[in-house]
């Protein structure tokens, strides 16, 4: 069986939209440009789509020296990256660790989206935020994605996913787009449901451990383009993909070869798997 890479994304900001790529550089934190940037509230939280999913319509570009923010209903922005002087306090999920405010034309431009006050921040040192040690070792280090620097999911789970919604009570909703997802990286050729049992996978030349199972979360029901909000694909992962009072589709990865690059075709060799009945957890 072949396995092969198909598609790249990186998020530069959290919770905001996706952008695909040809290529990229694995870092120890994640994909190169991945997730440094977020949007907090005045505690210092994470504000996601999950809570405003308007935040899905923000495109971010990174620049030479920054990001360029669009939005359907407001002038394009050009943010500077902070330089790492001033830091503020965040946290995600556990904390706290360091961060740099972004200036106030960044705060206002997000404020105004969401509509209330609330900051956007870059992260001037990945090396600031470890993962969850239950899955990760001590030297492990992870952007502001939610719990670990890459996500990889399969075509061939999502086709039978799709396959699930298409003959449910939520069939007209369906089909849906991987961009649900939000993964990292997208491998065909497997079986579906396989990643399961993957524990360590070469990517090219980069080679990544399969620490855990992604459980899904409300922001898979939001569509990418119009930030709507549905069912799907929760509640068929619900029927049929429960374990733990969870639905799981995707596995996170951590790399074990930082410095090497991924490509759109690279071949994908599973490196090491287990006897698996559901996911890894």
């Amino acid at each position: 069986m072949t396995l092969t890479l198909t598609a790249i994304h990186r998020y530069p900001v959290k919770s905001c939209r996706g952008e695909a790529l040809p290529t990229a550089l694995v870092e120890p934190w994640g994909l190169a440009g991945d997730r440094r940037w977020m949007v907090v509230d005045a505690a210092g939280e994470p504000v996601t789509a999950r809570e405003h999913p308007r935040l899905v319509l923000v495109r971010p570009e990174l620049r030479e020296g920054g990001v360029r923010l669009t939005r359907p209903d407001a002038p394009p922005l050009d943010v500077r990256t902070p330089d790492g002087s001033a830091l503020t306090e965040v946290a995600v999920w556990k904390g706290p660790f360091a961060a740099a405010p972004a200036d106030d034309s960044a705060h206002q431009w997000f404020s105004e989206l969401i509509g209330e006050p609330v900051r956007l921040v870059y992260l001037a040192d990945p090396t600031r935020r470890a993962p969850n040690p239950a899955f990760a070792l001590p030297t492990d280090r992870v952007s502001f994605a939610d719990a670990y620097p890459l996500l990889v999911t399969t075509e061939d789970s999502l086709a039978a996913l799709n396959d699930l919604i298409a003959a449910g009570p939520g069939r007209a909703e369906g089909p849906v787009p991987m961009t649900r997802f939000r993964p990292s990286v997208v491998v065909a050729g497997s079986q579906p449901w396989a990643e399961d049992s993957w524990r360590r996978l070469r990517i090219g030349t980069a080679v990544f451990r399969c620490v855990k199972s992604c459980d899904r979360c409300v922001l898979t029901t939001v569509d990418p383009e119009t930030a709507t909000r549905g069912r799907e694909p929760l509640a068929t992962l619900a029927r049929h993909r429960k374990w733990d009072g969870k639905t799981w589709f995707g596995t996170n990865l951590v790399p074990d070869s930082p410095g090497e690059r991924i490509t759109v075709g690279d071949e994908v060799e599973i490196l090491d798997s287990v006897e698996s009945d559901g996911p890894h957890r």
